[in-house]
């Protein structure tokens, strides 16, 4: 009878070594792609939560100042404001029209955007028309929060943690960045002084937005959170208008 042919202990060895190869080759293809998914979901959820926050913070801060019925004395105590109560017919400063706070941290917008049958009606007690955002610092969460009208308190807004999961977290404090700058007219930086610009808040004609985050999973890749800044200019052209009030 002759001897049927067969694999050598060798050719065995030889053969699981190569599949080996292969199976931790299409384990490491497979495990990059699942880390490199994760973290692009990571800065579609990020920016998911930033870019609208953004829009609308540049949106309403835009509209500083607008008074289309020219009312004298229009402006009040904005929410938050330390001048008095807030909503009052008299503002903390006139000369301030439609910004009656304005800091590093935080800023008082107020605009006449409605009103009956949807006008402007010369008050500020309608809807969304005083509006403060504030950066909440020294804290372990540091976010931002959105008042609005006197009512219902600090709003939470971007990277509050009040019985909600986040997508990232703020960090402008973090990383010594101001949550607003602004300019005049002449495109230099006033200097931020106490609460009121050093009385310069009339001289305001851009203002710069920066929000600093990362999200609140960490990189699996790099065992870090990663770290985004969005920012956007602003001008309120309407705080440039030469009026009455």
């Amino acid at each position: 009878m002759k001897h049927e042919k067969g694999f050598t202990l060798v050719e065995l060895m030889t053969a699981m070594a190569v599949t080996m190869i292969l199976l931790v080759a299409v384990y490491m293809a497979v495990n990059s792609v699942q880390r490199h998914s994760s973290a692009i979901e990571r800065k579609v959820t990020a920016q998911q939560d930033v870019k609208p926050a953004l829009d609308l913070m540049a949106m309403e801060i835009g509209m500083a100042s607008y008074n289309p019925t020219f009312t004298a004395n229009l402006w009040v105590n904005p929410p938050g404001s330390a001048a008095g109560t807030c909503g009052s017919t008299t503002g903390a400063n006139q000369t301030y029209r439609g910004i009656q706070e304005a800091t590093a941290t935080s800023i008082a917008v107020e605009m006449d955007i409605s009103g009956p049958a949807a006008g402007s009606d010369g008050t500020l007690g309608d809807a969304n028309e005083t509006i403060r955002y504030n950066y909440v610092t020294g804290t372990a969460n540091e976010y931002v929060t959105r008042s609005t009208n006197c009512a219902g308190g600090n709003q939470a807004f971007l990277g509050d943690v009040s019985g909600n999961t986040r997508a990232v977290r703020v960090i402008n404090g973090t990383l010594g960045l101001p949550m607003f700058r602004y300019y005049n007219g002449s495109g230099t930086e006033i200097a931020v002084s106490g609460t009121d610009l050093g009385g310069l808040i009339p001289d305001i004609r851009r203002i710069e937005i920066i929000l600093a985050v990362e999200t609140e999973d960490i990189d699996p890749n790099s065992g870090q959170r990663r770290r985004l800044i969005y920012s956007t200019s602003v001008i309120p052209r309407n705080h440039a208008t030469i009026s009455t009030n």
